[in-house]
Parts: C-alpha cells; structure tokens; sequence
C-alpha cells in the first residue's frame, strides 16, 4: 500500500494555488445528470473521490470527457439501474446520485453511502425530504428502493442544518411540480456553489446561503458551463502549515471569507498574515499563544479544519480547547499525534484540551479519515526526523497532489 514519508522541521516559502472544492466538484458531479444536454465543469480537483464518481457515471453509460481539470458529462443516454453496494460505499457523496436520478427519472435504487468513519452519519434528513415531496422509500437493509409516480413540491423543515441533506433535496425538488420551500438548510458556499450550477441550467432556486430555499419546479434543464468554487478546507490546511512553517509563503485561489473562522482564530493567536482579495501571505513565524474553538456550521469554525488546527494548538502556549458539536467521532488523530509527543487530553469524545508548546516527533502513523490524515500530515511537517503515514487513500481523496504542492514551496515530502 502508498505511505507518505516526511522529513519534518524545513520551512516554506514560495506559492501553494488552491484546487476546486472537494465538497462542491463531488456534488455537482451527480447534479449534472438531472441536465438534458451536455455540461461542462471546470476547476474540478484531481482527488480520488472524483474518480469514484466518474466510475459511477461511466455505470449510468453517461458519455465523460476529463482533462486538465474540465468535466464534460453527456447524460442524455443514462440507464437509470441500481448502483452497485461496491460503488455506492467508496464515499458519503454517492448518495447525490439517489437524489438526481429520483429527481430525473422519479425512482432510483441504491446502497447506504460510503465515507470517514467520524461518527453516526444518517441520511434520514434526506429520506425525510424524498418522503415529503411525495416519493415512497423502502429500505432493505442498507439498500432503498425510492419512487414517486409524481414529485410535487412541498414545504420541508430539516431538523438539523444539513449540507448533505440541503444538497440532496435541493436535487430531488429541482423537477418537482410546483414549489419548494426547505427551511432550516445549511448555508455553506458549496451549496451556493451547487444552486448556482443549477439555475445555470434554468433551475429556478431562490435563497441559497440563507436560511431558506426556494425552488420553483421545471421541467426542462440545458447546457451550461460552470466553474467550482476554491477549496476552502484546502486553503485553510494550507494556511495552517504556513503558519508553523511558513517564511513569506502565499496561499494563491481563495476566498478570504469563506475562512474567516479560521483566520480570526489564527491572528488571535498570534499569527501575522497579509490578507489580499484571494491570496493569504505569512511572512514569518512568531510565539503563539492558545486559543479556544467550537466547531459549529458555516460560516462558524468548520469542523473539517478542527482537525488540521490540532498540531498548530500543539505549539501555541498554554492550553487550547478544541469542542466539537458536529460529530461524535473526530478525535480520531490525538492517539498518534499524542505518540509523537504532544500532551491532549479528550473527555466524551467531544472536547479536547492541548497544551503546549511539546515537540514533536516522528513516528509511523495511521490517517484514520480524511482530515486527520492532513492532521497527521502536518505533525509529521513540523515533527523532528522522519514520519510516516500509512492508509493514506484517506488524504488522497480530498487533497489534490498534496505532496507535489507542499514538495514546490520546500517540504520534503514523498508519495512511496
């Protein structure tokens, strides 16, 4: 199996450009059959979930054209069958497909999405929205079985501001008859992102990145090109190793805004960074001092880049606290990172406290999902001597060329 080998302890300096977002490209990707024509995504990130959506289309017998970033999709021949449990579980965006197809073709048979394994990740959100406008899901296990002889609009209130779920019934009601109002939806940029794909298509969708979603049904979508949004969770990982290791080193193709909880957190530990409209520069480093953060939804502090804050709360001085409200099940890297010589304590799995500054040091780890492997990577950039990190498909699946990127700005740091 790959590893990542890192030889920690040299700075950086130079520039790190920002891929598409992961969690926008792998919504859009499956939003695209619902077109009537053709489509073209740009920006789309070289990442392995990427590749398992793919896989899933050429299933569907959609026509795809990839190269250099750009996605074209032809779904106009799509054979509307069951999704392979093989398929369907390599990640939590698969279940994008469900809404699409039951949105296009009003019935779609599939298995319970795959994904980290960060917590309890129901989709009941979901299946409460299909129910709503009018579809009847059975479930047989993990596989459901969902149809609806007709898709009316419907007013729909999520028990819990839901990316995964706003996305889905944003997909499932955008042929609907009628009108539908989602309240209570996520407000993340990738949703904006996926709801401005949409009515590119002639979608009729109000108030993404509120509260409140309007969707007016139609029948019909055509062509458009469309462009996804910078990685934010990237930018923000990327800002966090510069500043451990950064020496006028910029952060190129983001969105200041969109990490804004972030960068609050940084400065207010100490953190000198020059902001423009869509880079970030740390000129040097300083003496940190200890912050707290709570992760909560867009646009509070994402828990996506709870994480990856870890190893820079390892050296801020004094104690850090890190509470956690989105999942159960995101502490997952203090065990190794603890190996390589910080000192966390986490109590019920929801609140962790770091106290620094400890010097780390090498070891072979284990990225046990997505984020916490960027978490291990950036121990292992900082640490003394030599880290390895096994399981590392996890980090491949969000992170497009991570190693190349971190290899150009003086990291040493190798895909074996």
């Amino acid at each position: 199996m790959s590893k990542i080998k890192i030889e920690g302890g040299h700075k950086l300096t130079g520039k790190i450009e920002i891929s598409g977002a992961k969690n926008s490209a792998v919504a859009l990707v499956p939003a695209a059959i619902l077109c009537d024509e053709e489509v073209t995504i740009s920006n789309v990130p070289n990442i392995s979930d990427i590749d398992s959506l793919e896989e899933i289309l050429n299933y569907l017998n959609a026509k795809i054209t990839r190269r250099d970033g750009v996605l074209t999709i032809d779904s106009s021949n799509i054979v509307n069958k069951e999704i392979p449990e093989e398929m369907s579980q390599k990640l939590r965006a698969s279940y994008y497909f469900m809404s699409s197809l039951l949105g296009k073709y009003k019935h779609v048979e599939m298995y319970f999405p795959g994904g980290c394994t960060i917590g309890e990740r129901p989709i009941d959100q979901t299946l409460k929205a299909y129910r709503a406008l009018g579809a009847v899901v059975i479930e047989e296990g993990n596989r459901y079985i969902v149809e609806a002889e007709e898709l009316k609009g419907a007013k729909i209130y999520l028990d819990m501001p839901s990316v995964g779920a706003t996305i889905n019934t944003m997909l499932a009601a955008v042929k609907a008859k009628g009108k539908t109002v989602i309240e209570n939806v996520a407000k993340e940029p990738e949703i904006v992102n996926v709801a401005t794909f949409l009515n590119n298509m002639g979608a009729k969708i109000k108030g993404a990145g509120t509260n409140v979603i309007t969707i007016t049904g139609v029948d019909y979508l055509h062509k458009s090109f469309h462009e996804v949004i910078p990685d934010r969770i990237e930018a923000g990982t990327y800002v966090i190793i510069g500043a451990l290791l950064g020496e006028n080193l910029t952060i190129k193709n983001l969105i200041p805004s969109h990490i804004e909880s972030l960068t609050s957190k940084l400065i207010e530990a100490g953190v000198e960074m020059n902001i423009s409209e869509d880079s970030i520069t740390i000129e040097k480093r300083g003496k940190y001092k200890a912050v707290s953060i709570k992760t909560l939804p867009y646009p509070g502090f994402p828990t996506d880049l709870q994480q990856p804050l870890i190893p820079f709360l390892t050296q801020c001085h004094g104690i850090s606290t890190v509470e956690e409200t989105i999942w159960e099940n995101r502490f997952q890297n203090v065990y190794d990172t603890n190996r390589m010589g910080a000192n966390i304590i986490v109590k019920d799995n929801r609140i962790a406290k770091i106290k620094g500054v400890t010097k780390l040091t090498g070891k072979n780890v284990t990225a046990t999902d997505l984020r916490g492997g960027a978490s291990m990577l950036i121990c292992g950039l900082i640490a003394d001597g030599i880290t390895t990190i096994d399981n590392i498909k996890y980090i491949l699946r969000g992170y497009d060329n991570i190693c190349g990127k971190l290899s150009k700005v003086g990291a040493k740091i190798e895909l074996i």
